[in-house]
């Protein structure tokens, strides 16, 4: 919430190498979930990036979408499938649970001004809304997951929109794109790179 960019950026860094690390679910995560989730519409997260003049909102909105995805219906259903009788653990399933507080303050962002919150709060609110508690949201949502397919490049997102359709019922276009490793995905490569001057 400090108004230097580069004193957020900073911190944008250390709440991605600290408690995204390795794609882990800490004891961390969540209470930093809560504290990125409640400062969404503070107006310091409408601070330009340097380099990049997306909103600071966008990063922290990919960081938790980022940090859902590691947290997925899809993690916890490959972990059962490689180690049988897994269940998520304490720290995981609470972080799981925090999904339908976490998706209130997602929402008011799905149509946002700018591309890059919008598409990043859908992304988002497409895994949060695989807790059953959030069913009633995925119709809605489902429109939005097809205007990703449309309209986004970026292969990551377009797989989270694909999936949540398929999941849903609701027949999404085409062939599932292809899977990228783990480190490729989303905001934990959201990083370094971004925070300093293009060379």
């Amino acid at each position: 919430m400090e108004p230097d960019p580069k004193v957020q950026v900073t911190a944008l860094r250390e709440l991605g190498e600290m408690v995204g690390h390795q794609n882990t679910i800490y004891e961390a995560t969540a209470p930093a979930a809560m504290y990125v989730a409640g400062i969404l519409s503070h107006p310091a997260a409408m601070t330009r990036r340097p380099y990049r003049d997306i909103p600071i909102r966008a990063a922290l909105l990919g960081w938790l979408a980022s940090t859902l995805q590691d947290a997925s219906d899809e993690i916890v259903a490959r972990n059962e499938e490689y180690w049988p009788g897994f269940a998520p653990d304490t720290t995981m399933a609470a972080f799981r649970e925090l999904r339908p507080m976490l998706y209130r303050a997602v929402a008011p962002f799905l149509q946002d001004s700018h591309e890059n919150v919008r598409e990043v709060a859908v992304i988002a609110a497409l895994i949060l809304a695989e807790h059953p508690a959030l069913a009633e949201h995925r119709d809605h949502l489902a429109g939005h997951a097809r205007r990703i397919l449309d309209t986004s490049s970026y292969e990551p997102n377009r797989r989270v929109a694909w999936r949540a359709l398929k999941a849903w019922g609701h027949h999404p276009p085409g062939p599932e794109p292809l899977l990228e490793e783990a480190e490729d995905w989303g905001p934990h490569s959201d990083g370094r790179g971004d925070l300093e001057p293009p060379f």
